[in-house]
């Protein structure tokens, strides 16, 4: 895959100069842009792949949910319906993606969940709805330049910062680099705990923010217990089991489950993964499943691994949470 990718190099001066027009086209106003009177925050990222979006969607709807009517919109990558959906009691994985179905079943009862290909659209299908929201966040929509959100928030991780990479096909840049400029709070994601000071100095510096950017540090923080549709088990607690991923980069995880010393095989499958007959078949026959939050959505409704399936969540923590904190609120009355 590595080779193919050095071999597509010829093409990523094409992919870097449409990208760059496209963006250029909307600032300057020949490609417009739907702009709102009202608060919409975008979280998004330059790299394809797993950046921590899903997490720090879910931190802003515990920072904000308490005073404001919330709303989540994504597009709902790999669901299987079509056009706007609103999350109710009757939606799944498959009607609304595994990632939105995952804030819906942890936050249900204290925000709205939609998904629309079409985020103009979607907005304009909220707004209609009783619960009228405060502040719609938009999961993973920051090439989706049609709607000009009035906050930005960019995330890319210490692994493979964006400052280090190309675009597409050789890179992982969905757009060129000086696409950062547009964010109002670049977030540094999948941290080391230990993580000094002089290391983020660096970092801020390769990063070169503009006047009006502030850089964050954040880092996974893991659940003590896992839990399954009936229980939760004490994660130190667990025999050997089979750790199921279907996410972009699962290696901050078995690096954590290695690092307490517990006994697993990882069975890996692609970012998003549709996990089918022949899946189930296979970890039908596993005594102890382990997986992600999202895998978990996917895979909860599979009678014959109710009795064997957990997840571990994770939520994230930032370094100067209370400016963070601080920038998203003042945003918010501004």
């Amino acid at each position: 895959m590595k080779l193919l990718r050095y071999l597509l190099f010829p093409f990523v001066p094409i992919y870097y100069v449409v990208t760059w027009l496209r963006n250029k086209l909307f600032d300057i106003g020949v490609l417009s842009q739907k702009k709102y009177d009202f608060p919409v925050i975008c979280v998004g990222n330059l790299s394809v792949g797993g950046t921590g979006k899903t997490p720090m969607i879910e931190y802003l709807i515990r920072l904000l949910m308490d005073d404001y009517k919330v709303a989540t919109l994504s597009r709902g990558y790999k669901r299987k319906t079509k056009g706007f959906q609103l999350a109710d009691s009757s939606s799944t994985a498959q009607s609304l993606g595994d990632e939105p179905f995952q804030f819906f079943n942890k936050f249900k009862n204290a925000v709205q969940v939609a998904v629309d290909t079409k985020r103009s659209h979607g907005i304009g299908q909220l707004l209609k709805t009783d619960q009228k929201p405060d502040v719609i966040l938009l999961d993973d929509a920051y090439q989706h330049r049609k709607v000009k959100a009035g906050f930005n928030i960019l995330l890319t991780t210490y692994a493979n910062p964006y400052f280090n990479d190309m675009v597409l096909p050789t890179g992982d840049l969905r757009e060129p680099k000086i696409g950062a400029k547009r964010a109002d709070i670049i977030v540094v994601t999948k941290c080391p705990d230990a993580l000094s000071p002089v290391e983020s100095e660096q970092i801020i510096q390769k990063i070169e923010p503009q006047s009006h950017q502030k850089v964050f540090f954040s880092s996974i923080v893991y659940d003590e217990n896992v839990y399954s549709n009936e229980e939760s088990i004490k994660l130190d607690n667990l025999p050997r089991f089979t750790l199921v991923t279907g996410i972009a980069d699962a290696s901050a995880l078995v690096a954590y489950l290695n690092g307490k010393g517990l006994q697993f095989e990882h069975l890996e499958f692609g970012d998003h993964h549709e996990f089918n007959d022949d899946d189930i078949k296979v970890l039908s026959g596993k005594e102890l499943i382990l997986t992600t939050e999202k895998d978990f959505m996917r895979l909860k409704d599979f009678e014959v691994l109710k009795n064997s399936l957990y997840y571990l969540p994770m939520k994230i923590s930032l370094k100067e949470g209370e400016v963070f904190d601080s920038l998203i609120k003042s945003f918010l009355v501004d």
